[in-house]
């Protein structure tokens, strides 16, 4: 199971890289009804889209232990997005996609796997799901609609480039 947060999916939406991650992976994809709420709840075409991976149930939303994402929020200073991504995580064997640094924090303290929207399209790359250019292309995308350190992208963008 892959339970994504709203950096990740709509970051990954902005980029056009949400529908080949979905179709790309084998396991389940889900998100937590607090991140469904805050990926949809506006009014932009990657909501737009979110929305319809949800109603086509190629996205499951499931709701969090609300204790649990009450105890990640007072110990790690999460969202409730964030926090109720891990928490669906934790009982279970799965794989959480988050950009938000201190989920990423969480995740290696509770020692949860994780990923980030540059890790997908690095993967992606790796299994020839996209070409040099488009991954490139996605790259700049990212780079411009994220918050991604420069010297993240220059090291990503040389990996591909090679």
């Amino acid at each position: 199971m892959i339970v994504l947060d709203a950096s990740t999916a709509i970051q990954l939406t902005k980029a056009e890289l949400l529908d080949v991650f979905i179709e790309g992976v084998e396991r389940a994809m889900v998100m937590p009804t607090d991140v469904q709420e805050e990926c949809v709840g506006r009014d932009s075409l990657d909501a737009r889209l979110i929305a319809r991976a949800i109603e086509d149930k190629r996205i499951q939303v499931k709701a969090a232990d609300r204790r649990a994402v009450q105890k990640l929020i007072s110990d790690f200073g999460l969202g409730a997005g964030e926090a109720a991504a891990i928490a669906l995580a934790v009982p279970k064997v799965a794989l959480v996609a988050t950009d938000d640094r201190r989920a990423i924090h969480a995740c290696k303290v509770l020692k949860i796997l994780f990923t980030t929207a540059i890790s997908v399209l690095m993967r992606m790359r790796e299994k020839a799901l996209l070409s040099r250019e488009e991954a490139l292309e996605k790259l700049n995308r990212l780079a411009r609609d994220g918050r991604y350190k420069k010297e993240i992208i220059a090291a990503v963008r040389a990996e591909m480039e090679e």
